[in-house]
Parts: structure tokens; sequence; C-alpha cells
């Protein structure tokens, strides 16, 4: 029995052990795997909420060019050279994870521009930027959902209000403008909705946005950069 016991422990030792080592390998492979198809599951999802962002915007630049072009054709080569910037960096750069944050800074001031003369006389427009360091990265296309939203919702003589501010890795967008609530629906909120999503997957725990509705409609997003 000593005998038979002691070739037992013998064999069973080194089996287990094995099966132990088998089945921690087999178990690091699924998770690399599971994690693998989480992470590109992700990367379409944020594919996906990214061409969620309307492609009206361009409709109107083009629009903007053309008026131009007719009625103030000296200023035209300008717009057609924000335009292409544009362009460039929702087709390009944006395709990155994050850009520079004064890539995407450049990118909204060629939309508010644009937007100052498309309301030119029916809208007033206080736009304003304070950036302290070109340094930051941002991932692409997040603020301009808060900017466009502002417009398009805003009534005729009224301000629209943008504020972005960068201060030690903390950056703070400020949008408000006036709104019709009788025309309000919940179509509205759809951008506001894929912004929010986008805002999950790429700064978990790194950001608080608040949306007010009181006199004015008004979207504050804090975001930390680094």
């Amino acid at each position: 029995m000593k005998c038979l016991s002691d070739y037992l422990w013998q064999t069973i030792t080194p089996l287990l052990f094995f099966s132990f080592i088998w089945m921690l390998f087999r178990y690091i492979d699924q998770s690399k795997e599971v994690e693998q198809i989480q992470q590109e599951r992700t990367e379409m999802e944020l594919k996906f909420l990214k061409s969620q962002i309307n492609p009206h915007v361009l409709l109107n630049n083009l629009n903007t060019i053309y008026s131009y072009a007719i009625e103030k054709p000296n200023k035209a080569p300008d717009l057609i050279l924000k335009l292409s910037d544009n362009l460039k960096h929702v087709l390009y750069e944006s395709n990155t994870k994050k850009v520079a944050l004064h890539k995407e800074i450049q990118f909204i001031d060629n939309y508010v521009a644009f937007q100052k003369i498309r309301t030119e006389g029916i809208k007033k427009i206080d736009y304003k930027t304070t950036i302290d360091s070109d340094k930051h990265s941002i991932a692409p296309l997040l603020l301009i959902t808060l900017i466009e939203n502002a417009f398009k919702h805003s009534v005729i003589n009224s301000t629209i209000f943008i504020d972005i501010n960068v201060e030690k890795g903390r950056l703070t967008c400020i949008c408000s403008n006036s709104f019709d609530a009788n025309k309000k629906n919940d179509n509205d909120t759809i951008g506001l909705n894929n912004l929010r999503k986008r805002l999950d997957l790429l700064y978990p725990n790194s950001y608080d946005l608040v949306i007010e509705e009181n006199k004015d409609f008004k979207v504050i997003l804090q975001l930390d950069l680094n």
C-alpha cells in the first residue's frame, strides 16, 4: 500500500501541476481574446458615433463660399482655404485617437468664422478661447458637437456664447444659446447623447457634462486632458 501510495502521489502531482499550468495559459489566451474583441467593439462604436456628426455643416459652408464668390469674390479664397483645412482635419487627422489641441481649436475657429458670415445681422457670437499650453491633446471632434448644437437651436436676434478654457490640463467648454422651447423635441438631444457615449468610452470617470435648460440652453463640459 505504501508503494502504491508513493506511486500515485508521484504520478498525480505532476499531472495536477501541468493541468494547472495548462488551465492558466488557456485562461490567459481567452482573456486576451476577450480584451481584443472589446477593443475592436469600442473602436467600431467610436467610428459610428463620429460618423453621426452632421454633414449639413459642409453644405452650409459651401453655400457660404458660393455666396461670397458672387458678392465678395476677393474674400472667397480665404474661405476656401478654411474649408480645406477643416476637411483635412475631419477626413485625415481625426482618424487618430487624439490630436493636438491647437489643431482642434483651429478647426473650431474656422467653423465659427463661417457661422459669423452665415448669421451676420441675425445673431451675435461671443466666442473666446484661453489655452495655457500648445502641448495638450484631445480626442478629435468632441467639442464641435456642443458648438454646432448651439448654432443649430439658437433663435434669431440672440447671442451665442462659447468659451473654451484650458488650465493645468483641465478643459472647460461652455456653450449657451437662447432657444424656442415649443420647437424642442427628443431628436434635438441625439448629438449630445452621442457625445456622452463617446466621452464614456474615451474619458471614463474623467469628465463632467452638465446640461441646463432655463432661459437659455447651456452645456458645460469639463474634461481632464492628461
